[in-house]
């Protein structure tokens, strides 16, 4: 099972740290690349046809990164909005918002962590090592 990682811009690598910090921590495979929907679309609808089981797409400001690679496959995608302007509020509403039909789950502002949790949660579905380690995880937290 792999993850997909696709930041909009460089500048988001930030963000990408936080979601491959906790995809290190579970123990899955994931790949990370830089591809702006607006100025790389083709690679994005390469990007979305490849062999993974879950994308993470972290944009900001108007945030078709997500939209875009859920219009290209039917695995789940997760998008994480960027604070870069209007605190992000605009990512948000652009993700949040998209129409009936070519959904995608979103996380909180700047949240990669929330997007990688969500991720391991959705392969946990079919592998019974990702779920172990999240029942382990919640424990810690319960402490």
């Amino acid at each position: 099972m792999k993850v997909l990682v696709v930041m909009g811009s460089k500048s988001d690598s930030h963000i990408a740290e936080k979601v491959t910090t906790v995809l290190d921590e579970f123990g899955v495979e994931y790949d990370v690349e830089v591809a702006s929907a607006h100025r790389n679309p083709k690679k994005v609808e390469e990007l979305a046809k490849e062999n993974y089981d879950v994308f993470i797409a972290i944009a900001g400001l108007s945030a078709a990164l997500p939209g875009v690679i859920a219009s290209h496959t039917v695995k789940p995608v997760i998008g994480v909005p960027v604070s870069a302007k209007l605190g992000g509020i605009d990512a948000l509403l652009s993700i949040a918002q998209l129409p009936p039909g070519v959904p995608v789950a979103t996380v909180g502002i700047d949240n990669g962590k929330n997007a990688a949790l969500l991720a391991v949660e959705i392969l946990a579905l079919r592998d019974e090592d990702p779920r172990r380690k999240l029942e382990e995880y919640r424990e810690r937290m319960r402490a």
